[in-house]
Protein backbone atom coordinates (compact mmCIF):
# COMPACT_ATOMS: atom_id res chain seq x y z
CA UNK A 1 0.00 0.00 0.00
CA UNK A 2 1.14 3.54 -0.80
CA UNK A 3 -0.06 6.90 0.44
CA UNK A 4 -1.44 9.33 -2.13
CA UNK A 5 -2.36 13.00 -1.90
CA UNK A 6 -5.49 13.89 -3.80
CA UNK A 7 -7.51 16.89 -4.87
CA UNK A 8 -11.11 16.10 -5.78
CA UNK A 9 -14.54 17.65 -6.22
CA UNK A 10 -17.34 16.40 -3.99
CA UNK A 11 -20.99 15.85 -4.80
CA UNK A 12 -21.73 19.36 -3.56
CA UNK A 13 -19.30 20.84 -6.08
CA UNK A 14 -16.74 21.89 -3.49
CA UNK A 15 -13.07 21.13 -3.92
CA UNK A 16 -11.42 19.12 -1.15
CA UNK A 17 -8.00 17.58 -0.56
CA UNK A 18 -6.65 14.78 1.58
CA UNK A 19 -4.72 11.53 1.56
CA UNK A 20 -5.69 8.00 0.65
CA UNK A 21 -3.93 4.62 0.69
CA UNK A 22 -4.08 2.36 -2.35
CA UNK A 23 -1.96 -0.04 -4.40
CA UNK A 24 -1.65 2.43 -7.27
CA UNK A 25 -2.78 5.84 -8.42
CA UNK A 26 -5.44 4.17 -10.57
CA UNK A 27 -6.77 2.26 -7.56
CA UNK A 28 -6.76 5.51 -5.56
CA UNK A 29 -8.88 7.23 -8.22
CA UNK A 30 -11.28 4.28 -8.21
CA UNK A 31 -11.60 4.47 -4.44
CA UNK A 32 -12.31 8.21 -4.66
CA UNK A 33 -15.08 7.63 -7.17
CA UNK A 34 -16.61 5.06 -4.82
CA UNK A 35 -16.68 7.83 -2.23
CA UNK A 36 -18.59 10.02 -4.73
CA UNK A 37 -15.57 12.25 -5.33
CA UNK A 38 -14.32 13.32 -8.75
CA UNK A 39 -10.49 13.22 -8.64
CA UNK A 40 -8.64 16.16 -10.16
CA UNK A 41 -5.12 15.24 -9.09
CA UNK A 42 -3.68 12.14 -7.42
CA UNK A 43 0.04 12.03 -6.59
CA UNK A 44 2.06 9.68 -4.44
CA UNK A 45 3.00 11.38 -1.17
CA UNK A 46 6.69 10.48 -1.29
CA UNK A 47 7.06 12.45 -4.51
CA UNK A 48 6.35 15.67 -2.58
CA UNK A 49 9.65 16.56 -0.97
CA UNK A 50 8.16 19.24 1.21
CA UNK A 51 5.41 17.11 2.70
CA UNK A 52 4.99 16.85 6.46
CA UNK A 53 5.13 13.07 6.12
CA UNK A 54 8.66 13.30 4.74
CA UNK A 55 9.62 15.65 7.56
CA UNK A 56 8.50 13.10 10.14
CA UNK A 57 5.15 14.57 11.14
CA UNK A 58 3.43 13.07 14.14
CA UNK A 59 0.21 13.40 16.12
CA UNK A 60 0.40 15.85 19.00
CA UNK A 61 -0.64 14.88 22.52
CA UNK A 62 -3.94 16.76 22.40
CA UNK A 63 -4.79 15.31 18.98
CA UNK A 64 -3.92 11.82 20.20
CA UNK A 65 -6.55 12.10 22.95
CA UNK A 66 -9.16 13.19 20.42
CA UNK A 67 -8.21 10.50 17.90
CA UNK A 68 -8.35 7.79 20.58
CA UNK A 69 -11.74 9.00 21.78
CA UNK A 70 -13.13 9.01 18.22
CA UNK A 71 -11.62 5.62 17.48
CA UNK A 72 -13.22 4.19 20.63
CA UNK A 73 -16.61 5.60 19.70
CA UNK A 74 -16.51 4.23 16.14
CA UNK A 75 -15.24 0.79 17.15
CA UNK A 76 -17.90 0.51 19.87
CA UNK A 77 -20.57 1.42 17.32
CA UNK A 78 -19.60 -1.54 15.14
CA UNK A 79 -17.07 -0.08 12.70
CA UNK A 80 -13.91 -2.02 11.91
CA UNK A 81 -10.57 -0.51 12.89
CA UNK A 82 -9.78 0.10 9.23
CA UNK A 83 -13.05 1.95 8.64
CA UNK A 84 -12.65 3.97 11.83
CA UNK A 85 -9.11 5.05 10.93
CA UNK A 86 -10.23 6.08 7.45
CA UNK A 87 -13.18 8.08 8.79
CA UNK A 88 -11.06 9.91 11.38
CA UNK A 89 -8.32 10.65 8.83
CA UNK A 90 -10.89 11.98 6.40
CA UNK A 91 -12.31 14.54 8.81
CA UNK A 92 -9.12 15.85 10.42
CA UNK A 93 -7.77 19.16 9.16
CA UNK A 94 -4.14 18.49 10.11
CA UNK A 95 -2.04 16.97 7.34
CA UNK A 96 0.48 15.34 9.70
CA UNK A 97 -2.24 13.54 11.67
CA UNK A 98 -3.99 12.50 8.45
CA UNK A 99 -0.83 10.97 7.04
CA UNK A 100 -0.08 9.09 10.24
CA UNK A 101 -3.60 7.65 10.43
CA UNK A 102 -3.62 6.66 6.78
CA UNK A 103 -0.27 4.95 7.17
CA UNK A 104 -1.66 2.96 10.12
CA UNK A 105 -4.79 2.15 8.11
CA UNK A 106 -2.58 0.90 5.31
CA UNK A 107 -0.88 -1.46 7.75
CA UNK A 108 -4.25 -2.85 8.86
CA UNK A 109 -5.24 -3.34 5.21
CA UNK A 110 -2.04 -5.29 4.63
CA UNK A 111 -3.04 -7.76 7.34
CA UNK A 112 -1.21 -6.45 10.36
CA UNK A 113 -2.95 -6.30 13.72
CA UNK A 114 -3.90 -2.80 14.96
CA UNK A 115 -1.04 -2.83 17.49
CA UNK A 116 1.46 -3.89 14.80
CA UNK A 117 0.14 -1.23 12.43
CA UNK A 118 0.51 1.42 15.15
CA UNK A 119 4.16 0.39 15.51
CA UNK A 120 4.75 1.88 12.05
CA UNK A 121 4.25 5.30 13.65
CA UNK A 122 6.19 4.95 16.90
CA UNK A 123 6.63 8.72 17.26
CA UNK A 124 2.88 9.15 17.56
CA UNK A 125 1.97 5.99 19.48
CA UNK A 126 4.23 5.17 22.46
CA UNK A 127 4.86 1.57 23.58
CA UNK A 128 2.26 1.59 26.37
CA UNK A 129 -0.37 2.84 23.88
CA UNK A 130 0.33 -0.10 21.59
CA UNK A 131 0.34 -2.48 24.54
CA UNK A 132 -3.13 -1.31 25.60
CA UNK A 133 -4.46 -1.73 22.06
CA UNK A 134 -2.95 -5.21 21.87
CA UNK A 135 -4.52 -6.18 25.20
CA UNK A 136 -7.89 -4.79 24.15
CA UNK A 137 -7.82 -6.71 20.89
CA UNK A 138 -6.90 -9.93 22.68
CA UNK A 139 -9.75 -9.51 25.15
CA UNK A 140 -12.29 -8.71 22.43
CA UNK A 141 -13.21 -5.38 24.08
CA UNK A 142 -11.16 -2.99 21.98
CA UNK A 143 -13.77 -0.21 22.03
CA UNK A 144 -14.05 -0.16 25.83
CA UNK A 145 -10.29 -0.39 26.19
CA UNK A 146 -9.75 2.54 23.83
CA UNK A 147 -12.22 4.60 25.85
CA UNK A 148 -10.26 3.92 29.04
CA UNK A 149 -7.03 4.67 27.20
CA UNK A 150 -8.40 8.04 26.07
CA UNK A 151 -9.34 8.86 29.67
CA UNK A 152 -5.86 7.86 30.79
CA UNK A 153 -4.21 10.08 28.16
CA UNK A 154 -6.46 12.98 29.07
CA UNK A 155 -5.61 12.74 32.77
CA UNK A 156 -1.91 12.50 31.99
CA UNK A 157 -2.08 15.63 29.83
CA UNK A 158 -3.97 17.52 32.54
CA UNK A 159 -1.32 16.55 35.07
CA UNK A 160 1.50 17.71 32.79
CA UNK A 161 -0.26 20.97 31.97
CA UNK A 162 -0.82 21.63 35.67
CA UNK A 163 2.86 21.12 36.44
CA UNK A 164 3.98 23.22 33.48
CA UNK A 165 1.64 26.10 34.35
CA UNK A 166 2.90 26.02 37.94
CA UNK A 167 6.50 26.27 36.72
CA UNK A 168 5.90 29.26 34.45
CA UNK A 169 6.18 31.95 37.16
CA UNK A 170 9.39 30.59 38.76
CA UNK A 171 10.96 30.21 35.31
CA UNK A 172 10.07 33.77 34.31
CA UNK A 173 11.33 35.07 37.67
CA UNK A 174 14.63 33.24 37.22
CA UNK A 175 15.09 34.67 33.71
CA UNK A 176 14.32 38.20 34.92
CA UNK A 177 16.80 37.77 37.77
CA UNK A 178 19.59 36.71 35.40
CA UNK A 179 18.86 39.64 33.05
CA UNK A 180 18.89 42.16 35.94
CA UNK A 181 22.18 40.83 37.32
CA UNK A 182 23.74 40.82 33.84
CA UNK A 183 22.72 44.45 33.23
CA UNK A 184 24.13 45.49 36.60
CA UNK A 185 27.43 43.74 35.92
CA UNK A 186 27.82 45.02 32.35
CA UNK A 187 26.64 48.62 32.64
CA UNK A 188 26.32 49.76 36.27
CA UNK A 189 29.38 48.24 37.93
CA UNK A 190 31.96 49.51 35.36
CA UNK A 191 30.54 53.05 35.53
CA UNK A 192 30.85 53.12 39.32
CA UNK A 193 34.23 51.36 39.48
CA UNK A 194 35.82 54.05 37.31
CA UNK A 195 35.49 56.38 40.29
CA UNK A 196 37.78 54.13 42.37
CA UNK A 197 40.80 54.39 40.06
CA UNK A 198 42.01 57.51 41.85
CA UNK A 199 41.88 56.06 45.36
CA UNK A 200 45.39 54.62 45.21
CA UNK A 201 44.54 51.91 47.74
CA UNK A 202 43.94 48.20 47.34
CA UNK A 203 40.29 47.42 46.77
CA UNK A 204 38.47 44.90 49.00
CA UNK A 205 38.53 41.28 47.72
CA UNK A 206 34.77 41.30 47.13
CA UNK A 207 35.05 44.41 44.96
CA UNK A 208 37.97 42.90 43.03
CA UNK A 209 35.91 39.75 42.38
CA UNK A 210 32.90 41.73 41.15
CA UNK A 211 35.12 43.85 38.89
CA UNK A 212 36.72 40.70 37.43
CA UNK A 213 33.31 39.15 36.70
CA UNK A 214 32.09 42.40 35.18
CA UNK A 215 35.16 42.61 32.94
CA UNK A 216 34.70 39.03 31.80
CA UNK A 217 31.06 39.61 30.89
CA UNK A 218 31.89 42.80 28.98
CA UNK A 219 34.70 41.10 27.03
CA UNK A 220 33.40 37.58 26.57
CA UNK A 221 29.68 37.81 27.38
CA UNK A 222 28.75 37.07 23.77
CA UNK A 223 30.26 33.61 24.20
CA UNK A 224 28.22 32.78 27.29
CA UNK A 225 25.17 31.54 25.35
CA UNK A 226 27.15 29.15 23.07
CA UNK A 227 29.07 28.01 26.13
CA UNK A 228 25.83 27.23 27.99
CA UNK A 229 24.52 25.35 24.95
CA UNK A 230 27.74 23.33 24.82
CA UNK A 231 27.52 22.58 28.53
CA UNK A 232 23.90 21.49 28.09
CA UNK A 233 24.88 19.16 25.25
CA UNK A 234 27.73 17.73 27.32
CA UNK A 235 25.45 17.15 30.32
CA UNK A 236 22.96 15.40 28.05
CA UNK A 237 25.68 13.07 26.77
CA UNK A 238 26.79 12.33 30.32
CA UNK A 239 23.25 11.48 31.39
CA UNK A 240 22.96 9.12 28.43
CA UNK A 241 25.10 6.78 30.53
CA UNK A 242 22.62 4.51 32.40
CA UNK A 243 24.76 4.42 35.57
CA UNK A 244 24.91 8.23 35.73
CA UNK A 245 21.16 8.50 35.04
CA UNK A 246 20.33 6.03 37.83
CA UNK A 247 22.58 7.87 40.28
CA UNK A 248 21.03 11.24 39.45
CA UNK A 249 17.46 9.93 39.62
CA UNK A 250 18.21 8.35 42.99
CA UNK A 251 19.59 11.69 44.21
CA UNK A 252 16.49 13.53 42.97
CA UNK A 253 14.16 11.14 44.78
CA UNK A 254 16.11 11.74 47.99
CA UNK A 255 15.68 15.53 47.97
CA UNK A 256 13.70 16.84 50.99
CA UNK A 257 10.59 18.24 49.28
CA UNK A 258 11.11 18.03 45.54
CA UNK A 259 11.96 14.35 45.87
CA UNK A 260 8.47 13.68 47.19
CA UNK A 261 6.97 15.48 44.21
CA UNK A 262 9.04 13.51 41.69
CA UNK A 263 8.22 10.26 43.48
CA UNK A 264 4.50 11.10 43.32
CA UNK A 265 4.72 11.96 39.60
CA UNK A 266 6.33 8.65 38.67
CA UNK A 267 4.20 6.56 41.04
CA UNK A 268 0.97 8.12 39.76
CA UNK A 269 1.98 7.59 36.13
CA UNK A 270 3.00 4.00 36.88
CA UNK A 271 -0.26 3.24 38.70
CA UNK A 272 -2.46 4.88 36.04
CA UNK A 273 -0.83 2.94 33.20
CA UNK A 274 -0.90 -0.33 35.16
CA UNK A 275 -4.59 0.14 35.98
CA UNK A 276 -5.43 0.88 32.34
CA UNK A 277 -3.60 -2.21 31.10
CA UNK A 278 -4.83 -4.60 33.76
CA UNK A 279 -8.45 -3.46 33.36
CA UNK A 280 -8.07 -4.05 29.61
CA UNK A 281 -7.37 -7.73 30.15
CA UNK A 282 -3.57 -7.70 30.12
CA UNK A 283 -1.66 -9.99 32.44
CA UNK A 284 0.23 -8.52 35.39
CA UNK A 285 3.68 -9.01 33.77
CA UNK A 286 2.51 -7.34 30.55
CA UNK A 287 0.95 -4.48 32.51
CA UNK A 288 4.23 -4.05 34.40
CA UNK A 289 6.16 -3.82 31.12
CA UNK A 290 3.86 -1.06 29.82
CA UNK A 291 3.86 0.77 33.18
CA UNK A 292 7.65 0.63 33.21
CA UNK A 293 7.75 2.31 29.82
CA UNK A 294 5.48 5.13 30.98
CA UNK A 295 7.82 6.47 33.70
CA UNK A 296 10.99 8.44 33.08
CA UNK A 297 12.82 7.86 36.37
CA UNK A 298 15.40 5.08 35.99
CA UNK A 299 15.02 4.03 39.62
CA UNK A 300 11.33 3.34 39.04
CA UNK A 301 12.08 1.62 35.74
CA UNK A 302 14.60 -0.72 37.36
CA UNK A 303 12.21 -1.40 40.25
CA UNK A 304 9.42 -2.29 37.80
CA UNK A 305 11.77 -4.67 36.01
CA UNK A 306 12.67 -6.37 39.29
CA UNK A 307 9.00 -6.60 40.29
CA UNK A 308 8.11 -8.24 36.99
CA UNK A 309 10.86 -10.81 37.42
CA UNK A 310 9.68 -11.67 40.93
CA UNK A 311 6.03 -11.88 39.85
CA UNK A 312 6.95 -14.30 37.07
CA UNK A 313 8.75 -16.40 39.72
CA UNK A 314 5.52 -16.63 41.71
CA UNK A 315 5.77 -13.75 44.20
CA UNK A 316 2.61 -11.72 44.95
CA UNK A 317 2.70 -8.30 43.31
CA UNK A 318 2.53 -6.31 46.54
CA UNK A 319 5.37 -8.33 48.12
CA UNK A 320 7.60 -7.71 45.11
CA UNK A 321 6.82 -3.99 45.09
CA UNK A 322 7.40 -3.61 48.84
CA UNK A 323 10.79 -5.34 48.51
CA UNK A 324 12.08 -2.65 46.12
CA UNK A 325 11.53 0.14 48.66
CA UNK A 326 10.75 2.53 45.79
CA UNK A 327 6.97 2.56 45.52
CA UNK A 328 4.88 4.59 48.01
CA UNK A 329 3.49 2.48 50.89
CA UNK A 330 -0.05 3.59 50.09
CA UNK A 331 0.20 2.18 46.56
CA UNK A 332 1.58 -1.10 47.87
CA UNK A 333 -1.23 -1.31 50.45
CA UNK A 334 -3.92 -0.67 47.82
CA UNK A 335 -2.42 -3.33 45.55
CA UNK A 336 -2.38 -5.81 48.45
CA UNK A 337 -6.07 -5.06 49.08
CA UNK A 338 -6.86 -5.49 45.40
CA UNK A 339 -5.07 -8.84 45.24
CA UNK A 340 -6.91 -10.10 48.31
CA UNK A 341 -10.28 -8.87 47.03
CA UNK A 342 -9.78 -9.96 43.44
CA UNK A 343 -10.26 -6.42 42.10
CA UNK A 344 -6.71 -5.30 41.41
CA UNK A 345 -7.39 -2.89 38.46
CA UNK A 346 -10.00 -0.90 40.40
CA UNK A 347 -7.81 -0.58 43.50
CA UNK A 348 -4.79 0.53 41.48
CA UNK A 349 -6.99 3.06 39.70
CA UNK A 350 -8.14 4.48 43.04
CA UNK A 351 -4.53 4.64 44.17
CA UNK A 352 -3.66 6.58 41.02
CA UNK A 353 -6.50 9.05 41.69
CA UNK A 354 -5.30 9.56 45.27
CA UNK A 355 -1.65 10.04 44.26
CA UNK A 356 -2.57 12.53 41.55
CA UNK A 357 -4.49 14.58 44.13
CA UNK A 358 -1.56 14.32 46.55
CA UNK A 359 0.81 15.33 43.77
CA UNK A 360 -1.24 18.43 43.14
CA UNK A 361 -0.98 19.53 46.77
CA UNK A 362 2.72 18.62 47.08
CA UNK A 363 3.57 20.47 43.87
CA UNK A 364 1.70 23.54 45.10
CA UNK A 365 3.66 23.53 48.37
CA UNK A 366 7.01 22.92 46.66
CA UNK A 367 6.52 25.62 44.06
CA UNK A 368 5.23 27.97 46.76
CA UNK A 369 8.63 27.62 48.42
CA UNK A 370 10.60 27.98 45.19
CA UNK A 371 9.24 31.44 44.45
CA UNK A 372 10.42 33.12 47.70
CA UNK A 373 13.73 31.26 47.48
CA UNK A 374 14.33 32.74 44.03
CA UNK A 375 13.43 36.21 45.32
CA UNK A 376 15.80 35.81 48.27
CA UNK A 377 18.56 34.56 45.95
CA UNK A 378 18.09 37.52 43.59
CA UNK A 379 18.10 39.94 46.53
CA UNK A 380 21.26 38.31 47.89
CA UNK A 381 23.13 38.64 44.57
CA UNK A 382 22.12 42.29 44.18
CA UNK A 383 23.09 42.96 47.81
CA UNK A 384 26.57 41.52 47.14
CA UNK A 385 26.99 43.79 44.12
CA UNK A 386 25.89 46.83 46.13
CA UNK A 387 28.18 45.85 49.00
CA UNK A 388 31.09 45.46 46.59
CA UNK A 389 30.48 49.02 45.42
CA UNK A 390 29.99 50.43 48.92
CA UNK A 391 33.07 48.87 50.54
CA UNK A 392 35.62 51.10 48.71
CA UNK A 393 33.50 54.15 49.54
CA UNK A 394 33.48 53.19 53.21
CA UNK A 395 37.20 52.50 53.02
CA UNK A 396 37.77 55.95 51.51
CA UNK A 397 35.71 57.57 54.29
CA UNK A 398 37.76 55.76 56.93
CA UNK A 399 41.00 57.02 55.36
CA UNK A 400 39.63 60.55 55.24
CA UNK A 401 38.61 60.43 58.91
CA UNK A 402 41.97 58.95 59.92
CA UNK A 403 43.79 61.67 58.09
Amino acid sequence: MAVFDYVAVGADGKRQSGVITADSARAARKELRLRQLSPLNVAQAKERKTSQFQRGGSISGSDLVLVTRQLAMLVRSGSTVEEALGAIAGQTDKQAARRVLMNVRGGVQEGFSPAEALAREQRSFPPYYRAVVSAGQASGRLGDVLERLATHLEKSRKLKRKLMSALIYPAVLACVAMVVVALLMIFVVPAVVEQFDTIGEDLPPLTEAVIAISGFLRSWGILVVPLLIGIGWGVRQIFANPAVKVGWDKFVLGLPLLGKVFRSVNAAQFARTFATLSSSGATVPDALVAARGSVGNEVFRQAAKDVRQQVEEGQPLHHAMRATGVFPPMLVHMIASGERGGDLPAMVGRAADYMEDELDSNATVALGLVEPLLIVLLAGVIALIVLAIMLPILQLNSLAIGA
